[in-house]
């Protein structure tokens, strides 16, 4: 197969474009980024050295240009993973994640109708669901939980979902969307919450902590995370929605503690500060669909996750400098 991988230089797409040249030996890797300031070529120098995988800049909000690309290429699968994805961000600056998030994906869909008809994939997320109250640990998000986003982000992901159900029912696209859980592992961008905490303790600096750090997230790993998507984009049924979890519910300060554990560093470093605008509460997800369906469970643990996370990030200290000094944007340009 030809593949587009959109948002291949950010964290989950750099981990997918390696599985699938793992995996999939003969299939061509296309990876559209538009490079903004999570996506990172550093992360994607070992692909560049294969033959079967190439970069391609680009917005894909830009439809002359992806129609271009679409008509040069004929792809057989696009996978979407382009998308502004920081909340604190969302909050900060709506309009460009409604700009990415939402027409971007409209594009991403007119472009396969236009050349084929090219089966389309949109990864989500759990977070258009809205919070679970701390208290109920018998409820969980299922794929036909009704949509209740509570940031600009999550409402972003959440219209572009419908955006995709309008497309196969209006159009016939040939469509899935997968909605995960919260993701961790290598080349995590610095601003989510596990690679900023283990940076930040690494160098004895206060760990900031929203609130009370009660706050519960269900955490996935993200080699995991690729292989569901895998099953779905080969096994699963056209115009469905699967959940993607990772049966590992934590409160933020366990993470938090975890991390400092591994390091040996002391619990003093932890400061609480002003809670995040509307903080979402619990994420949990029901992920029975996907393993009935398509046999997938995950097979990576917390503990076992965490410290190949840890390993990762000490073995790639320069990977991680190189982002908080900014110096991995002039690598992008000369690149």
């Amino acid at each position: 197969m030809k593949i587009l991988v959109t948002g291949g230089a950010g964290f989950i797409g750099v981990n997918f474009i390696y599985y699938l040249l793992k995996k999939y030996p003969n299939d061509q890797v296309f990876c559209l980024d538009l490079l903004t300031y999570a996506g990172n070529l550093r992360s994607l120098e070992e692909a560049m050295k294969n033959d079967k995988f190439k970069f391609v800049l680009g917005d894909i909000t830009d439809r002359e240009y992806i129609y271009e690309l679409f008509s040069q290429e004929e792809f057989d699968l696009v996978v979407n993973f382009a998308a502004e994805s920081h909340v604190d961000r969302s909050i900060e600056n709506p309009e460009v994640f409604l700009k990415t998030n939402i027409l971007g994906t409209q594009v991403l869909m007119d472009a396969c109708l236009k050349y084929g008809n090219v089966r389309f994939h949109q990864v989500s997320t759990d977070e258009v669901y809205g919070d679970l109250p701390l208290d109920r640990k018998d409820l969980f998000f299922k794929e036909d939980t009704n949509l209740c986003p509570s940031s600009p982000y999550s409402a972003s992901k959440a219209s572009a979902d419908l955006l995709v159900l309008s497309y196969i029912r209006t159009f016939n696209l040939r469509a899935t969307i997968s909605r995960c859980s919260n993701n961790y592992g290598p080349y995590q961008f610095p601003e989510k919450l596990i690679p900023v905490m283990i940076y930040k303790a690494l160098n004895n600096e206060p760990l900031p902590v929203y609130g009370n750090g009660l706050n519960v997230r269900d955490w996935l790993y993200v080699e995991d995370h690729c292989i569901a998507i895998d099953e779905i984009i080969r096994h699963g049924k056209i115009n469905e929605i699967y959940n993607i979890g990772g049966n590992n519910e934590k409160e933020n300060i366990e993470i938090v503690r975890t991390i400092l554990n591994e390091l040996g560093k002391s619990e003093e470093l932890i400061t609480y500060v002003k809670d995040r605008l509307g903080h979402d509460l619990r994420y949990a997800i029901d992920s029975t669909k996907i393993k009935k369906e398509l046999n997938w469970i995950p097979k990576t643990s917390f503990e076992s996750g965490i410290k190949k996370t840890i390993k990762w990030n000490l073995d790639n200290k320069k990977w991680l400098d190189e982002i908080l000094s900014n110096e991995y944007l002039n690598y992008n340009k000369k690149r």
